[in-house]
């Protein structure tokens, strides 16, 4: 049994005042009065005029200094203390007037400014006009938290239970007691955002961002008076609303939620929606089609290739509702489980002579556990939602995104190359602009999904084969399918090879190549830099029960046609033409979008301006097409190459080989078909894919999509659920590039101070986040649950003000979670946490209802801000501040941090915080120690902040000016040196800055430049 402060039954707030209020009002006003008109009646009556009545002079300033100058001198003290006075009653007179939530904050005007918002709350809350606009004092400055929260527990502790149950909730209010039938089939609501620092969100702010004008809140407090909220209090006073709140909004509200009407009271009561009935899963599909026999859909002239069984028939596509299991079966990892070798269907006939033979229908592989469409699990264990709980998939989230790892992986890279950029024009003192709304969806469900070590595993494992074949004087194979699963990746190719470069493996009679996970470690410690990617065309199209699906699209040698209903379709395109433009296991290529409207095509050249061009017709795109073609013919003759993949492999006229793909919106209109197909079907590799939507006549490949989003790719024998990206999910993608690409700065936050962390003696549990994620806590914890505690005590170390359980909730599981599940969760949290020294629970609710951290964990975050707070604060200290808290940066930020977990960061300013400080920090104390004549401290100061940001170049520029001031020039080449190699490995260097080159050239003339990848 655990302990927290046990939990309020919920208190219906007066709605009329008492004797008390009405006296403390009176009151109030009473001393308001004798401040504001007293104070300096009295001054003006026994002092005169604070102003002087002569021009002074120097003489002034050197006379000798009696008892009237003294108290002149307090006099001018007591003038300046009641204009600050003054300035605070404007301040929150204003502030409760307009209801515009927190007040604004006057310099130096701490203990004051509370003091004076107690007095104006007292005062306004006499008029009925204003009670209902008026902040309570718990609203205000008197329970605003600081920045860096490390006061000492005051609350009172409880016991807490095992996992409580939430009480049902009451009927609805009187006002949405009309029937049904007389009520609009939709309604809008709007969730009520967490704090962010000093903000909170109010009423009037909520009306002005959906309804345009601030003083329509009292439409959307009208709606929603008296509802029972998902926290269990009640809507009583328009300025009382509390994060995770659901509010019902009015029909013309924007930036809101459009849900069923049914489904408003279970918002009101849960915080989402709650089915009637446990999902029951989708029929499983008839039996996968026989592939078409090959001679119907190539040429005449063209060999089919060997017939294959067809795959089996895979389950039904998974749909959006977690499954309603509470557990999974513990596996084995996929490295320790035995290879998954597929049985060959029948004796291979010999392979057609020409030089890349058509596919094979590949068998069915990969191991035990592999990828699903839907993302990972989030939760995991026994924590997982499901339909029973009354927790679902928030229709209005960005699934397609999270699904579709690789295409996240890649968007993810991309959105770092444009952050670095952002903060290499940061100011000192500030951080990058921070996404909103749909960007911030968008970036969540990437962070869910990314799978960047599968990326990676096939970018380096196809560019090691690369280079192991061409050492070895072997031509690369036709690879006409990928399979990727959690434990492997395995190519299917054709001819059959028997004998695959190291650490390849060949498995069913040399169809298939496999290549372990384990084996990542020492791809990435190989040298691949100069070696060009051999498969630039392979390209997602979907998941079956087995892991993802790629397909080369330069391996049809010829068109590929899409079918299907026309939204699936361009679902299936849009997904195509991101991951093509993004994926990490190309070099150089170009994309031509044909017919897509402006927003998709823009939107992607905004993302990849270096590989997509976007064109309203194909007539327009033709005669690019046609001229690369002649190109690549013109390569092969003048190299002596007998293939495209012969040259990438060998790296002979390596621009030669660069491909282009053509992406249409439309079926392409007959006459410009005909041309298309003439142009498409070569019989052999041009390092160009044709995909087209529709019926064309004269297509090498026919893919199918149904509705439901279930892809058929006709001879490769394929059937998977169809990797989708529809508009709203790419939008939001788009917003959160555009976001990206401002260069304005936002200042940091400011540091509060406060009381002294406890040291790391003091403390009885430590949590470190600058690098590695480490806890140290005395309590037991299982290490099947760890990940998912850990997450939830790092979102409450970042959060040291408190989190609302309801907060929690979205935050920790954004994919939906029961009430009993999140308690467990935190009761386990408080277990592992154990007690401070006087007994108390190390996690604990306070008076709000918050949970929050106590006062011996110490977070070394936490206490680096209160470190560069005291070097701020006491400049003679400066270095000696600084040098402790760069002491603390041990790695990148939170890392090592399980894949699909951390979504919240998207929305939170840890990662855009953390960062900037300790690079200013960094920065700053290379500066001073330069000035001491210190350049060996100025080079350990550099290396620490690049510890925390090893990209970012104005430290490497700070690393090398410190270690040219050593005078040891050997030194400066290990560095220059250290800052090639990590160019070259680190997919967020594009290159050096130019003001990077012109230092290293300065210090080391004969250095060469470094080329962009």
């Amino acid at each position: 049994m655990v302990t927290r402060q046990e939990r309020r039954t919920p208190v219906r707030v007066r709605r009329q005042r008492s004797a008390g209020d009405v006296l403390a009002g009176i009151g109030a006003l009473v001393l308001l009065a004798a401040l504001m008109a007293g104070v300096p009646f009295a001054l003006l009556t026994i002092f005169g005029s604070p102003l002087p009545d002569h021009v002074p002079s120097a003489s002034d300033l050197t006379h000798r200094v009696g008892p009237g100058s003294l108290i002149a001198i307090l006099v001018v003290l007591v003038w300046l203390a009641w204009i600050q006075l003054a300035a605070c009653v404007v301040v929150e007179v204003y502030a409760g007037i307009r209801g515009v939530g927190v007040p604004a904050r006057v310099p130096l005007a701490g203990g004051t400014q509370s003091l004076v918002h107690r007095l104006v709350v007292a005062a306004l809350l006499l008029f009925t006009a204003t009670t209902s606009i008026m902040p309570a004092l718990s609203g205000g400055l008197a329970q605003r938290p600081p920045a860096v929260q490390m006061q000492p527990q005051a609350a009172e502790f409880h016991q807490i239970p095992e996992a409580p149950e939430r009480p049902a909730a009451a009927p609805a209010a009187e006002n949405l007691a009309a029937s049904p039938a007389e009520k609009a089939a939709t309604t809008k609501i709007y969730r009520v955002r967490p704090p962010e620092g000093r903000h909170h969100e109010s009423l009037w702010e909520i009306a002005e961002k959906c309804l345009g004008e601030g003083r329509r809140y009292n439409e959307i407090y009208s709606l929603n008076k008296g509802h029972i909220q998902p926290d269990g209090t009640r809507l009583t006073i328009a300025s009382l609303i509390r994060p995770g709140w659901i509010l019902e909004m009015p029909a013309d509200a924007k930036h809101a939620q459009v849900i069923p009407t049914k489904e408003l009271q279970d918002y009101f009561r849960h915080g989402h929606a709650v089915p009637d009935a446990p999902a029951k899963p989708n029929p499983a599909p008839p039996a996968a089609p026989k592939p078409t026999p090959p001679a119907q859909q190539t040429p005449p002239q063209q060999q089919t290739p060997p017939t294959h069984q067809a795959p089996p028939t895979h389950q039904a596509p998974p749909t959006h509702e977690p499954p309603t299991h509470e557990a999974e079966p513990t596996q084995p990892p996929a490295s320790q489980a035995p290879p998954v070798v597929p049985r060959p269907s029948a004796s291979p006939t010999p392979a057609p002579q020409h030089t890349e033979p058509k596919a094979p229908a590949p068998e069915k592989s990969g191991p035990e556990r592999t990828e699903t469409a839907q993302p990972p699990a989030h939760d995991g264990g026994t924590e997982r939602p499901s339909a029973e709980t009354g927790d679902r998939f928030d229709v209005s989230w960005p699934h397609g995104l999270a699904a579709a790892s690789l295409l996240a992986a890649g968007l993810l890279g991309a959105l770092g190359r444009r952050r670095r950029t952002q903060m290499w024009h940061r100011a000192f003192g500030h951080m990058i602009v921070r996404p909103e709304g749909a960007a911030v969806e968008a970036e969540r469900a990437l962070r869910i999904g990314a799978d960047d070590d599968a990326a990676r595993l096939l970018d380096l494992g196809l560019r090691h084969m690369s280079k192991s074949m061409a050492a070895g004087g072997r031509a690369l194979p036709t690879i006409y399918g990928v399979h990727l699963g959690r434990g492997s990746l395995d190519l299917w190719i054709a001819p059959a090879d028997r004998n695959p470069p190291a650490p390849w493996q060949a498995f069913d009679d040399g169809q298939v190549w496999r290549l372990g996970a384990d084996a990542l470690p020492g791809l990435e410690a190989s040298d691949l830099a100069d070696v060009l990617a051999p498969y630039p065309g392979l390209v997602s199209i979907g998941t079956n029960d087995n892991g993802r699906i790629l397909v080369d699209l330069e391996a049809a040698h010829g068109l590929i046609a899409l079918r299907g209903p026309e939204e699936t379709r361009r679902a299936v395109l849009s997904a195509v033409a991101l991951e093509l433009a993004t994926n990490r296991w190309s070099d150089h290529m170009r994309i031509t979008l044909v017919g897509f409207d402006a927003e998709l095509g823009e939107g992607l050249a905004e993302i990849a301006p270096d590989r997509v061009r976007s064109v309203p017709t194909l007539e327009d795109a033709l005669p690019e097409l046609e001229g690369r073609s002649e190109e690549v013919r013109q390569a092969l003759a003048a190299s002596g190459v007998d293939s495209v993949l012969t040259g990438r492999c060998r790296g002979v006229f390596g621009e030669a080989w660069m491909p282009h793909y053509l992406i249409m919106a439309d079926q392409p209109p007959e006459r410009d078909a005909d041309r298309l197909v003439a142009l498409a079907r070569t019989g052999t590799r041009m390092a160009a894919g044709y995909l087209v939507p529709g019926d064309v006549p004269g297509a090498t490949w026919t893919w199918d999509v149904d509705a439901a989003g279930r892809l058929t790719a006709g001879v490769l024998g394929f059937d998977v659920e169809a990797q989708l990206v529809g508009d709203d999910d790419y939008r939001g993608v788009f917003e959160l590039f555009r976001t990206a690409a401002r260069l304005e700065p936002v200042e940091l936050p400011g540091l509060a101070g406060g009381e002294e962390p406890p040291s790391a003696q003091e403390s009885s549990v430590e949590v470190r986040l600058l690098g590695p994620i480490e806890v140290d806590a005395p309590g037991p914890m299982d290490e099947s649950r760890r990940e998912l505690c850990t997450e939830l005590l790092v979102y409450l170390a970042a959060h040291p003000e408190g989190v609302h359980p309801t907060v929690l909730s979205g935050a920790v599981w954004p994919r939906g979670v029961s009430t009993g599940v999140r308690d467990a969760c935190v009761a386990r949290v408080s277990d592992w946490l154990g007690r401070d020294a006087r007994g108390r629970p190390n996690l604990y609710y306070d008076d709000r209802g918050r949970i929050r951290l106590g006062s011996e964990v110490r977070v070394d975050l936490n206490v680096f801000r209160w470190l560069v707070w005291r070097s701020a604060a006491e400049p003679a200290s400066e270095t000696a501040y600084m040098a402790y808290a760069l002491d603390l940066v041990r790695g990148p930020l939170l890392a090592d941090r399980p894949r699909g977990r951390y979504a919240w960061l998207a929305d939170h300013d840890l990662e855009f915080e953390a960062p900037a400080r300790v690079i200013d920090v960094a920065h700053r104390l290379v500066v001073l120690r330069l000035e001491e004549g210190d350049p060996r401290g100025a080079v350990g100061a550099a290396r620490a902040g690049l510890r925390l940001a090893p990209e970012d170049e104005g430290l490497w520029r700070d690393l090398l000016r410190a270690t040219h001031a050593t005078g040891d020039v050997a030194q400066v080449q290990v560095a220059v040196d250290e800052l090639r190699g990590r160019v070259v490995r680190d997919p967020l260097f594009d290159g050096l800055q130019p003001e990077t080159e012109a230092l290293v050239e300065e210090l080391l003339p004969d250095w060469h430049h470094v080329g962009s990848r």
